[in-house]
């Protein structure tokens, strides 16, 4: 020979054997469905048995139906390509076994050159010898491109129908099985006409090599295929709880998700979702009605999760994920306003004070500082002398509120808000019982859990766990008891009682168990309402990125709580 099998440069053969390619991660809501695939090539290994056993036979009938009879190379498919080649005066047909797509797939570059059949040739012959047929075609169906970016077959199903390919029906596996020929020209979602009369091909081969009777082919032939339409890149509903889950699966696994092949099974309630987004976008129209739609327009979010868990089942962090990825219920921390006066009434309650005890709501001046004398002034500019702790918070009294933190200690409703997870810094004076404190609306709504999970903290969490390596990973979540279950029961009672009686009683359409708590921040900047039902605690936020006033008349009743109740309509 002119040349020797080392100088070809044969590729280890290792790197089959040992099959470990790029795999997408992918991101499964509550019920088990795929809402994204993350990926730098879009592949999810699967098992032979993880598919449908017609699966695999629907490639071997079209690309190489004596798969199971041949040494990796087919020379009686080599010659017949030849002479209908010469028959035809081009190069239309090819004779690469399935065990040569692998070879090539794998170890060789794309060039066309006689030296690359050549290695082609022998690597399959050796691939043949060392492998099974079975393990083969494992490779195979899990390398082979199918167009759409999808690699292998578990990806091309979701792709192109939306499920696993456990799940497809006959009809489904001939058109997968068709594109490895030209996955463009075949498409489903381009070319449906081309896609179905190359589905008939594989359909009348599978019935000529005995997989199929005859009658099962037409059946499935005459089944209308139904083809997913094109996802765009950014998923406009989902995209801001997505994002959430993105980052803390990093975290969790410390390696890029785009080649981790790792499933991320989340908490999300798509239906939920889908309804937080429509109750922001209308809530924050009507905000822009109001006041006159000019200038920069203001911005929402939502957060819902399970009481008596953290489970967090719909996240929005604006009005347009596609317009604006920053998540407002994450990474924003705004003045919380009179959201916080929970945790000062229920300090009071864990000292002794009851809901009747008295409190006065008389004009106050709070000296020292570096701002010197402050006088704090209620929303409505009235006063209302001695008053019942109930009344000042279901009536969100400012002066009251301050003298009962007085009275109670600024550190002791520093030690609560901090166990019931809110992690910012707080200032050490009174203006905190009047809200001054920046805090995400994803950690506010999750600070509300001990008021109705008797005493409760939970904290909140959007992955289930995660699946990597043959490892399941379960995030940690805290839970710990903050508050005496009687105390929070009081607190309960006392926020349902601001829904009936109250702040917020633009929300007593939802009925009995419903309650909360409204927030305005300075100058009506910052509109809030945590609350909650029987089932879920949910918080609003509206507001401006560039933190401007909302309007005059805007404060958390009138702003939040309609989007809020818009929501928890669905959330029953």
């Amino acid at each position: 020979m002119l040349f020797s099998l080392k100088s070809l440069h044969i590729p280890d053969l290792r790197t089959v054997a040992n099959y470990q390619p790029q795999q997408a991660s992918v991101i499964y809501d509550r019920n088990g469905r795929v809402v994204e695939r993350i990926f730098t090539e879009n592949r999810t290994v699967v098992t032979l048995s993880e598919m449908n056993p017609l699966l695999p036979k629907a490639f071997v009938a079209a690309e190489d139906g004596r798969f199971y009879d041949h040494p990796g190379l087919d020379f009686i498919s080599v010659l017949r390509a030849a002479i209908n080649n010469a028959r035809e005066g081009r190069r239309g047909q090819g004779g690469s076994t399935i065990t040569q797509q692998v070879a090539r797939s794998l170890l060789l570059t794309p060039e066309k050159t006689y030296i690359r059949k050549f290695k082609e040739a022998i690597l399959a012959w050796r691939i043949d010898t060392m492998l099974t047929k079975d393990e083969i075609l494992f490779i195979y169906l899990n390398q082979i491109y199918l167009g759409a970016g999808a690699h292998g077959v578990e990806a091309a199903s979701q792709v192109y129908f939306g499920k696993h390919a456990s799940q497809l029906n006959l009809g489904e596996v001939a058109i997968l099985a068709g594109l490895p020929q030209a996955p463009s020209r075949y498409s489903p979602i381009k070319h449906l006409d081309r896609a179905v009369a190359r589905q008939r091909y594989v359909l009348n081969r599978m019935a000529a090599d005995g997989y199929i009777d005859a009658g099962a082919a037409r059946k499935a032939y005459h089944v209308e295929p139904r083809v997913r339409e094109s996802k765009a890149s950014s998923d406009p509903i989902n995209g801001y709880y997505l994002d959430v889950v993105k980052k803390q699966a990093v975290e969790l696994l410390g390696v890029p998700l785009q080649t981790a092949g790792a499933r991320i099974y989340t908490h999300l309630d798509q239906g939920l979702q889908a309804h937080a987004v429509e109750s922001v976008a209308k809530g924050v129209r009507a905000v822009r009605a109001r006041n006159g739609a000019t200038g920069n327009a203001p911005q929402g979010a939502l957060v819902c999760m399970e009481k008596k868990n953290g489970n967090v089942r719909a996240l929005v962090g604006g009005v347009s994920f596609t317009a604006s990825p920053f998540n407002r219920a994450t990474q924003a921390k705004r003045p919380v306003g009179s959201t916080f006066k929970p945790f000062v009434y229920t300090a009071a309650l864990m000292e002794g004070w009851q809901p009747g005890s008295t409190i006065s709501d008389a004009p106050i001046t709070i000296s020292g500082g570096n701002k010197g004398a402050w006088q704090p002034k209620n929303y409505s500019g009235l006063y209302h002398g001695d008053t019942t702790l109930q009344t000042a918070l279901v009536k969100s009294y400012n002066v009251a509120s301050v003298r009962l933190m007085k009275k109670v200690g600024v550190k002791d409703v520093h030690r609560l808000a901090q166990s019931a997870g809110i992690t910012s810094k707080m200032p050490p004076d009174l203006s905190l019982a009047l809200g001054a404190v920046d805090v995400s609306l994803l950690e506010m709504t999750g600070s509300y859990t001990p008021f109705v999970n008797s005493g409760q903290f939970v904290q909140s969490s959007l992955i289930s766990r995660v699946e990597y390596n043959g490892t399941s990973i379960k995030p940690q979540t805290k839970r710990s008891q903050v508050v005496p279950a009687e105390k929070a029961q009081q607190m309960r009672r006392m926020l349902e009682k601001v829904v009936s009686e109250g702040t917020g009683h633009r929300a007593q359409v939802l009925g009995a168990g419903t309650g909360g708590k409204t927030g305005t921040s300075d100058d009506n900047r910052d509109a809030w309402f945590i609350g909650f039902n029987r089932k879920y605690l949910t918080g609003v936020w509206v507001g401006h990125d560039r933190n401007q006033q909302l309007g005059a008349k805007e404060n958390g009743g009138r702003t939040a709580v309609p989007i809020w109740t818009d929501f928890m309509e669905h959330a029953r």
